[in-house]
């Protein structure tokens, strides 16, 4: 009995434990069939999106970036494609290990590396960086035979940005570069529309009208749909959408009479603007000494930069868009503009000018080619009487000159299609305050200050835009104008053309008989004043005023011919003009950084441009080189048909590299 009852007890528990073990995989079953309705039924949308952009990637395609053409035509910005070795640094487990590996298949130079560097440091890591651009065909050969060696290393086809010409209207035209940290936190605050347009562009507009008209030339971005692997090649091509090619800038710019410019500074400094004053189209925009737009396409170096950046001379700085200078004597026509629209003086008013003008137990002197006698408005003019204007100054005071003229663009932004202008000073009650507004001392306006403003010294400091633009009015009777660089946008897929027509601001209700006086003083300044020898023999008849601009002020004690051992202090040379007299097509201004006398340095310039513009005639070298040496001008060459006159470097091509497709980020 006690054997029996044994025996049903282990069977008992024996049953308990079948029956447990039963339970629990009953319930891991039950488990495991739950699991699969979770992720099977419930579920099954959501994963089946996410192994299906696991098996796709969708493939930003960055479209070719548009042309800048001046008006005739010449390309001034293109793109070349070529293939450049990347790396993706979050692919990479020993970055200088794989570069050193790299540097025995294909060269790598320490610039190389130290480019890499730097785009390393800017970047987030998550982006593949070029350690090498511009491979020739044998070094892709030689990468790709090797490249199961390095993961995380590839070659990619980029389109990359070439300036032709060089530094030939570098300022205007601007470069591109890398998006930096700094433009991408800007770009969040984009529209969603442009934002997601950039997908993939790795490289944007930094300076001048590549910078200015970024979202016209950028284009409409792509996209690829592709299959995967598991290892994330791709197999076949899903979908396609191509990307749309950016818009074609036509600019109003004659580049040929640019490059002429640019070569007639020489090794000079300074800035001409020359405007067309029917409709606000800047023809010219130069500013001396300029730089290599080329440099930057890739990625400049240290060396590079740190010999642009640290040059005294300052290539990198638009002297025509942000270099303010007091105007010298170029200010009287305006001054005497400005008296005949307020009735504060009349054309025949004569004032004896005895080369001396007292004020406040303090006397204001002429230069010494000054003459003394009796002067009227248009002698003041010709002659360039500096006691004439002071006399008017005085008359005038301050804030009616500004008043006067501010109207005509002085001492404010043109507006024109360019970024960081700067605004100048055309000086007042009012903005001597605020400019001196943390020191109270220094903030009142005294008379004394006025004198000099009559003759474009003092406070008075504006660019050549804004000195031509003014002048530009002048000529045009009191039409005014935004002046404009690009004169059309093409689209290059639909072939239109949209007119970029300049901003038509409200004219000046300038009495004709008053421009006519002004426009008969400038045009005798060419005949018998300080640019007779200059305009001597000209087909045209024009107008315009010479300056020289005191660079530095004396200090007490101190006499000018002291400073002029330092070429840096001595005076600017400066000149404004337009031409024909009767009918202007074109008003200018021109600076000569430290070259003394306006007829001497800058007339010059202003002649050749003239010439070019209005009787297509080009100088010949040897007074191309006289004028660089700043020698007086007096043609002693034979001018050329300027159609005949190539242009500089025009058939420079861009560096030798493996052939790409025409597809990837621009440069």
């Amino acid at each position: 009995m006690v054997v029996i009852k044994n025996i049903r007890q282990e069977l008992s528990r024996f049953r308990l434990r079948v029956l447990a073990a039963v339970a629990f995989v009953l319930f891991c079953f039950g488990l495991l069939v739950a699991r699969l309705v979770w992720l099977q039924i419930l579920q099954h949308d959501s994963f089946a999106e996410r192994a299906e952009s696991n098996r796709i990637a969708v493939v930003p395609i960055v479209p070719n970036r548009g042309l800048i053409k001046d008006r005739n035509g010449v390309v001034l910005a293109s793109n070349y494609s070529a293939y450049t070795l990347e790396i993706n640094p979050e692919k990479v487990t020993d970055l200088d290990a794989t570069i050193e590996a790299l540097g025995e298949i294909v060269e790598i130079q320490a610039r190389d590396k130290r480019r890499f560097k730097r785009l390393l440091d800017e970047s987030k890591h998550t982006d593949s960086l070029p350690i090498r651009t511009k491979l020739s065909d044998e070094e892709v050969a030689r990468f790709t035979a090797q490249r199961f060696r390095f993961p995380g290393v590839e070659i990619k086809a980029r389109l990359f940005r070439s300036y032709p010409l060089g530094d030939i209207g570098a300022h205007l035209i601007g470069y591109i570069g890398r998006i930096n940290q700094a433009e991408k936190k800007a770009m969040d605050d984009w529209e969603e529309e442009d934002l997601a347009n950039y997908r993939g562009t790795e490289y944007i507009g930094k300076l001048g009208l590549e910078q200015a008209y970024e979202k016209e030339l950028h284009g409409t971005t792509g996209f690829e749909q592709v299959e995967t692997s598991a290892g994330g090649r791709a197999v076949r091509r899903l979908d396609h959408r191509p990307p749309t090619p950016g818009n074609t800038l036509n600019l109003s710019i004659d580049i040929k009479l640019q490059a002429l410019v640019e070569k007639l500074f020489g090794e000079r400094r300074g800035a001409l603007v020359a405007i067309d004053p029917r409709n606000g189209e800047v023809l010219a925009f130069v500013s001396k000494p300029t730089f290599d737009p080329n440099l930057f396409v890739d990625g400049i170096d240290a060396d590079s930069w740190r010999e642009l950046n640290e040059d005294l001379d300052k290539p990198l700085l638009n002297r025509a868009l942000r270099g303010t200078y007091p105007p010298g004597s170029t200010f009287k026509p305006l001054m005497a503009m400005a008296a005949l629209n307020s009735g504060k003086r009349a054309p025949g008013t004569v004032i004896m000018d005895n080369l001396t003008y007292s004020f406040g137990g303090r006397t204001f002197s002429s230069p010494e080619t000054d003459r003394p006698g009796p002067k009227d408005m248009r002698l003041a003019i010709v002659s360039s009487s500096n006691v004439y204007f002071y006399s008017l100054a005085n008359e005038m005071g301050v804030d009616l000159i500004h008043d006067q003229l501010e109207p005509f663009g002085l001492g404010r932004k043109t507006d024109i299609d360019l970024q960081g202008e700067v605004t100048g000073v055309l000086p007042s009650q009012a903005w001597k305050r605020n400019y001196f507004r943390r020191s109270p001392a220094n903030q009142k306006w005294f008379p004394g200050e006025t004198i000099s403003l009559g003759i474009g010294q003092g406070y008075n400091s504006f660019t050549m835009l804004q000195l031509a633009s003014a002048y530009a009015t002048v000529a045009s009777g009191g039409q005014r104008f935004k002046p404009r660089l690009v004169r059309e946008i093409e689209d290059v897929v639909k072939h239109a053309q949209r007119r970029v027509a300049s901003d038509a601001l409200e004219p000046l209700p300038l009495r004709p008989a008053d421009v006519d006086v002004i426009r008969n003083a400038m045009n005798g300044v060419t005949l018998e004043g300080t640019g007779r020898q200059v305009f001597a023999g000209a087909a045209y008849q024009s107008g315009g005023k010479t300056g020289t601009a005191q660079a530095v002020s004396l200090r007490a004690g101190e006499r000018y011919r002291d400073i002029k051992a330092d070429e840096r202090k001595r005076d600017h040379s400066l000149y404004v003009g337009f031409a024909p007299v009767d009918r202007p097509e074109v008003a200018l201004a021109v600076i000569v950084e430290n070259a003394g006398w306006g007829s001497a340095a800058a007339a010059p310039i202003a002649r050749r441009v003239f010439d070019y513009l209005l009787t297509g005639t080009y100088p010949s070298e040897e007074d191309i080189a006289r004028t660089q040496l700043g020698q007086t001008y007096a043609p002693i060459g034979t001018p050329r048909r300027a159609a005949d006159v190539p242009l500089p470097g025009q058939a420079a091509s861009a560096p030798a590299a493996a052939s790409a497709p025409a597809s990837g980020a621009s440069r």
